[in-house]
C-alpha cells in the first residue's frame, strides 16, 4: 500500500533575517522522513513560508522542532509587518496529499497541537476542519486583534486556548494549528501604487465582499440588518480571501489572494476575474507571484484554460502547458518561474534528486543514450521497456497529425474536435513513457526476490511470496503497454481517416508501431509467465492479451489501407 503523504505550510514572523529562517529550517531538515520543499521569505511582510512533506509522523516531529526553534529566536514584541500575525509559527496547517483522507489530517492536526503544548510549551487554536469550535474554523476570526490584541483576548473565558498553557507569551504569542485543503497563495500585480485602489478589486474579488453602504459606495452609512449587524454585498469569487497591499520591493500594490480551494476557483479564474475588475476600475494587471508551491494539476489545466480562449490544441506536452500558463498569467514578471521549485510534484522528485532532467529514468536519456543503455550487457533494460518506448513513439506521431490539423488553414472551427483527438494522443504517449521505466523497475524487483535468503522455512515462504508478486508485475506492466497502444491506434485511425492529409503517412508509421508495441510487449508477458503459481489468473491475462493482438493486427491493416488510399 502507498504510503501516507501529508504538507505542512508554517507560517513564521521572520522575513529579512535570512540566517534565522535557516536555523529553523535546518530543524526541518534534520529530521529524516521530512523534506523541505520551499522557503519562501517575504521582505515588506516580514514573514516566511515554509513548504514542507512527508509521512505523518516526520512531518509532525518536523513541526514541533521549528515551533520550539521559533520560539526561541522570534520576539513578536519587535515584529513589523503587512500580513496579519499573532504569532512567532503564526499558522502551521496541515494539506493532505496522498493516500489519507481530510479526517486522518485532522487527527494530526490535533497530535500536533498538542505536542505544540506539551513539548514545547506553545499554545494555540485549532481553525479550519481541525477547529473544535463552529466559531474558530475561520482562521480571519481566530486570528482578530493580531498580536497587539492578544493579551487582552486571552483574558476572556470565551477565547480560552485549544492547546497548551493559555498563558499570554509576549515573546511568542500563538499558533493556529489547521488541516486544511491544498492552499494556494497568489497575488497579482498592478500597474499602481494605490493600496486603496488595490483594496477595492480585492473587495469587488474575494467571497467576503465589502460592506454594503447606503448612497456612496465609499463613504456612506454602513447598512444594518434587522439584528443590527453589517450588510455584506459578497464578491465574485467563491473560496478566495483577499486583501490589497503595496509591496516597496517591487514597487507595486498587488491583490493578496488565498484560493482555499483551487477546485472551485482555481489559479487562472482568479487571475481574469482580477483582470476584468481592475480594467473596471481603470487599472490594468501586470503579471502575478505564486507564494509557496502549486500543484501540477492546477499549472496544467490554466495552461489548457488558456489555449482554449486562444482555440489552440491542447494535446500539447506538460511543459508546453505549464510555458503557456506562465506567460498567460505573467507569472515570471518579478523574478523567474522555476518549476522544479514551484510545482510540489516537481519538488518533491527535484528534492529526491530525481529532478526534470536527471538520468536516473530511461526516458530523460537522449535517443543515443538510451540506446546505448539498451545495448549493453546490462540485462534492462529489455523488450518490454523497448515496446514501450515504440508505443510512445507511435502515439506521439499520432498526437503530432492531431496538432498539425487542429491548426490547418481554413479547418479553424475544426481545432476543438482534433484538440480531442490531441489530448487522447498525450494521454496515452504520457502512459507509455511512464511504462518505459515501469518495465525495468520491475525487472529489478523480480532481481531483488530471487536474492531474499531462503535458510527458514518462514524465509522461504517470504521469498516464494515476494518471487510470485514480483512476476505479476513483471507481467502487469508489459500487459499495460499493450493496452495503451491499442489504445494510441484509435487515434492513429482517426488522423487517417480525418487528419491533415499532408501527415497521412505519419498516421500509418503510429499505426505500425503501436502494433509493434503490443507484438513486443506480448511476448514479454508470456516469457514471464512460467514462473506463475496463479494458473487461472495467467490463463486470463494470456487470453486477453491474445484477442488485443489479433484486434490490433486487423486495425493495423485498415488504417494501412486508409494511408495508401491517399498516397
Amino acid at each position: 500500500m502507498s504510503n501516507q503523504l501529508i504538507e505542512c505550510v508554517p507560517n513564521f514572523s521572520e522575513g529579512n533575517d535570512l540566517a534565522l529562517i535557516k536555523q529553523i529550517t535546518d530543524q526541518i531538515k534534520a529530521v529524516e522522513g521530512a523534506t523541505l520543499l520551499d522557503v519562501d521569505p517575504g521582505r515588506a511582510t516580514n514573514r516566511t513560508v515554509v513548504t514542507f512533506v512527508g509521512e505523518p509522523v516526520p512531518v509532525l516531529e518536523a513541526a514541533v522542532r521549528a515551533g520550539r526553534k521559533a520560539k526561541e529566536l522570534i520576539d513578536m514584541s519587535k515584529h513589523r509587518g503587512e500580513h496579519p500575525r499573532f504569532g512567532a509559527m503564526d499558522v502551521c496547517p496541515l494539506v493532505p496529499v496522498a493516500n489519507i483522507t481530510m479526517e486522518q489530517t485532522v487527527e494530526y492536526a490535533h497530535q500536533l497541537g498538542r505536542r505544540l503544548g506539551e513539548e514545547a510549551g506553545i499554545s494555540g487554536y485549532f481553525y479550519e476542519h481541525a477547529a473544535v469550535r463552529e466559531d474558530r474554523r475561520n482562521l480571519a476570526v481566530v486570528r482578530a486583534g493580531e498580536y497587539e490584541g492578544l493579551a487582552e483576548k486571552l483574558k476572556n473565558p470565551a477565547w480560552k486556548t485549544d492547546f497548551g498553557p493559555g498563558t499570554f507569551d509576549p515573546k511568542y504569542g500563538v499558533t493556529a494549528v489547521s488541516a486544511r485543503d491544498f492552499l494556494v497563495a497568489y497575488n497579482v500585480n498592478l500597474n499602481t501604487t494605490s493600496t486603496r485602489r488595490a483594496n477595492a478589486i480585492a473587495f469587488d474579488v474575494r467571497e467576503k465582499g465589502r460592506k454594503k453602504r447606503e448612497g456612496n459606495p465609499l463613504t456612506g452609512p454602513v447598512v444594518k440588518d434587522e439584528h443590527g449587524k453589517d450588510v455584506w454585498l459578497p464578491g465574485s469569487l467563491k473560496c478566495v480571501k483577499g486583501i490589497g497591499w503595496f509591496i516597496e520591493e517591487y514597487g507595486v500594490a498587488q491583490i493578496s489572494m488565498n484560493l482555499t480551494n483551487i477546485s472551485v476557483t482555481p489559479a487562472h479564474v482568479a487571475f481574469d476575474e482580477v483582470c476584468r475588475r481592475a480594467a473596471a476600475r481603470g487599472v490594468r494587471v501586470t503579471g502575478s507571484e505564486l507564494v509557496g508551491l502549486i500543484p501540477l494539476k492546477a499549472m496544467l489545466d490554466a495552461g489548457r484554460y488558456f489555449l482554449r480562449k486562444q482555440k489552440r490544441s491542447l494535446g500539447v506536452s506538460d511543459k508546453e502547458l505549464i510555458k503557456i500558463a506562465v506567460k498567460s498569467m505573467g507569472l515570471d514578471e518579478l523574478y523567474p518561474f522555476k518549476p522544479e521549485e514551484k510545482i510540489i510534484e516537481y519538488a518533491i522528485e527535484a528534492k529526491k534528486g530525481r529532478g526534470l532532467q536527471s538520468a536516473r529514468s530511461l526516458v530523460d536519456m537522449t535517443v543515443a543514450g538510451f540506446v546505448h543503455e539498451t545495448a549493453s550487457e546490462s540485462k534492462a533494460p529489455g523488450g518490454g521497456s523497448v515496446s514501450a518506448a515504440i508505443g510512445a513513439m507511435g502515439a506521439a506521431l499520432s498526437t503530432m497529425v492531431a496538432n498539425l490539423s487542429s491548426h490547418k488553414r481554413g479547418w479553424d472551427e475544426r481545432w476543438e474536435e482534433f484538440s480531442n483527438w490531441a489530448e487522447k494522443g498525450k494521454a496515452c504517449h504520457d502512459e507509455l513513457l511512464k511504462l518505459i521505466d515501469d518495465d525495468t523497475d520491475a525487472f529489478n524487483k523480480i532481481m531483488a526476490a530471487f536474492g531474499l535468503p531462503q535458510t527458514t522455512d518462514e524465509e522461504k515462504a517470504a521469498k516464494n511470496q515476494a518471487v510470485q508478486a514480483a512476476t505479476k508485475e513483471a507481467i502487469e506492466v508489459p500487459f499495460r503497454v499493450m493496452q495503451v497502444a491499442w489504445e494510441s491506434m484509435e487515434v492513429a485511425k482517426a488522423m487517417a481517416e480525418i487528419g491533415n492529409p499532408a501527415s497521412v503517412s505519419d498516421a500509418g508509421v503510429a499505426a505500425l508501431a503501436a502494433r509493434s508495441a503490443v507484438m513486443g510487449a506480448f511476448l514479454n508477458v508470456k516469457i514471464n509467465s512460467a514462473g506463475v503459481e496463479d494458473k487461472a489468473w495467467m490463463a486470463d491475462i494470456r487470453n486477453r492479451g491474445h484477442e488485443i493482438q489479433e484486434k490490433v493486427a486487423a486495425m493495423e491493416q485498415e488504417i494501412l489501407a486508409i494511408v495508401e488510399g491517399k498516397l
